[in-house]
């Protein structure tokens, strides 16, 4: 059974990138817009210019873990897409944690 509250489909990730607005910060940049759905559905990526997989996969778990703990502040019905840029390998997850929720509150989807 797929999970309701990942993005999955090319149109929802075309749509995020062409109509809306995204937040930058030190580790993380943050495409978002309002879903007419009751929960937010979010998908984390690292590009090729993060690294070689293990780099990625680890930048992967570093947004998730700090996704994870910031989750019940946030206000529901958003698309989210989390991209990892490639100062997030040399940060611990305290460090990615400020950043997404400093992104997030410019944004303006945290309570």
């Amino acid at each position: 059974m797929l999970k309701p509250e990942v993005l999955r489909k090319k149109e929802d990730f075309n749509n995020l990138y062409r109509r809306e607005r995204s937040v930058a910060g030190k580790f993380v940049v943050i495409f978002y817009r309002k879903n007419q759905l009751p929960y937010n559905r979010k998908a984390f990526l690292a590009s090729k210019k993060v690294g070689k997989s293990v780099q990625r996969n680890r930048a992967r778990r570093l947004m998730k873990e700090s996704f994870r703990q910031l989750e019940n502040q946030m206000l529901p019905g958003w698309d989210l897409i989390f991209i990892a840029r490639h100062t997030i390998l040399d940060s611990k997850c305290a460090d990615v944690k400020k950043s997404m929720e400093a992104a997030m509150k410019k944004a303006g989807i945290m309570k």
